[in-house]
C-alpha cells in the first residue's frame, strides 16, 4: 500500500497542463491512489437582456469549454490507471471552496501550482497560496517546477531550537511527512538546519570582539548543533544527509535546493498573529524565492 490514500490536486485556472498536474498524476500512479481534480474558475459571464444573442453565446461557450475539458481528463486519466474524479467549480471565493472541498473529501495531500503574485500586489493583499498555508488543514505541497514528475531528492527544513517548533511537535511532523513522500518517490530524505545566531546578539549578549564572546558564540553553536543530531538520531538520517548550516534560513534553504538539486523542500508553517502575520512566516518567504517546490505542513491550528 502506498503513503497515500486520496491527493486532491487544484488544476491551473487556465485548465492548461501544468507543473502541478505532472506531479499529482506521478504521484497517484506511483501510490495507487485515488485522485480528486478540480478547477476552480470564475463564474461564467452573466447573460443581460440587453444583448442576449452575443453573452448567452459567450456563456454557453465558457460552460462547454469547462465541461470539455473536465471529461478530457477524465477520460486522459483513466487512460493510463487511475481513480479520478474531475470538476470545474466555478466560484468567486476559491479560498473558502477550496476548504470545504478539503473537509468533505479529506485528501492526504493538497497539490497545486504556485500562483506568482507581483511583489506590490502581496504587500497589499493576502495571496490565495499564503491563506492555504495559514488555513489548509492538510499537507499543502507548492508546485514551482518539475524536474521529475516524481521528486528524486526530498529536504526536511526543520528548526530543533525553537521552542515553538519543540512544543507543536512540528519538527517532528515535518521529518514524517518528508520521508512519506521519500519512500513513495524512492528518493533519498535530507535534513537541513538553517541555524541564525543573530536574535543572540541584543543589547545584553556579550560582543562578538572579546575573548569570552567567541566562547558564548562556539558554546551557542554546540547547543544548536546537538539538538539537531538529536533529531536526527532520533530517525535514523545518515550523516552524509544532515546538513548543519549557519545563515537566514530562506537564503539557505534555497541556496541548498540550487546545490543538491532538491525537487522538493518540507516545512512547517507557524500560525502567527500582529505584525508576525504581516510579514508571513519564513515558509511563505520561502514560496516566492525557493527555485524548488514547497510541501508545507502544521497543526491545523488557526491564529
Amino acid at each position: 500500500m502506498g503513503q497515500y490514500q486520496r491527493l486532491l490536486l487544484i488544476a491551473d485556472q487556465t485548465l492548461h497542463q501544468s507543473p502541478a498536474m505532472l506531479r499529482a498524476v506521478a504521484l497517484a500512479k506511483a501510490s495507487g491512489t485515488a485522485l480528486d481534480v478540480r478547477a476552480f474558475v470564475e463564474p461564467a459571464p452573466v447573460v443581460h437582456l440587453w444583448d442576449e444573442k452575443v453573452d448567452d453565446a459567450r456563456y454557453q461557450g465558457y460552460l462547454r469549454r469547462c465541461r470539455r475539458w473536465a471529461a478530457d481528463e477524465m477520460d486522459r486519466l483513466n487512460e493510463v490507471g487511475l481513480e479520478v474524479t474531475v470538476e470545474a467549480v466555478f466560484t468567486s471565493h476559491p479560498l473558502l471552496d477550496i476548504l470545504k472541498t478539503v473537509e468533505a473529501l479529506k485528501p492526504d495531500l493538497l497539490i497545486k501550482d504556485v500562483t506568482f503574485e507581483p511583489l506590490l500586489k502581496r504587500v497589499f493583499t493576502t495571496p490565495l497560496d499564503c491563506h492555504l498555508l495559514r488555513e489548509c488543514p492538510v499537507p499543502v505541497h507548492l508546485v514551482n517546477q518539475v524536474r521529475y514528475s516524481l521528486p528524486h531528492r526530498i529536504v526536511a527544513a526543520v528548526d530543533p531550537f525553537d521552542p515553538s517548533t519543540q512544543i507543536s511537535g512540528l519538527n517532528d511532523t515535518i521529518i514524517q511527512t518528508a520521508n512519506a513522500l521519500a519512500l513513495q518517490c524512492d528518493a533519498p530524505l535530507h535534513l537541513l538546519y538553517a541555524f541564525d545566531l543573530s536574535p543572540a546578539f541584543n543589547g545584553d549578549a556579550p560582543l562578538t570582539g572579546g575573548g569570552w564572546g567567541v566562547d558564548y558564540i562556539e558554546e551557542l553553536r554546540e547547543s544548536l548543533h546537538l539538538a539537531f543530531v538529536t533529531l536526527a538520531d532520533r530517525y535514523g538520517v545518515p550523516p552524509e544527509r544532515r546538513h548543519f548550516v549557519m545563515g537566514l534560513p530562506v537564503p539557505v534553504i534555497s541556496e541548498f535546493v540550487e546545490q543538491y538539486l532538491a525537487d522538493v523542500v518540507v516545512m512547517g508553517t507557524v500560525h502567527r498573529v500582529g505584525i508576525d502575520r504581516i510579514i508571513g512566516s519564513n515558509t511563505e518567504r520561502a514560496l516566492y524565492s525557493v527555485p524548488g517546490s514547497i510541501l508545507a505542513v502544521g497543526q491545523g491550528v488557526r491564529a
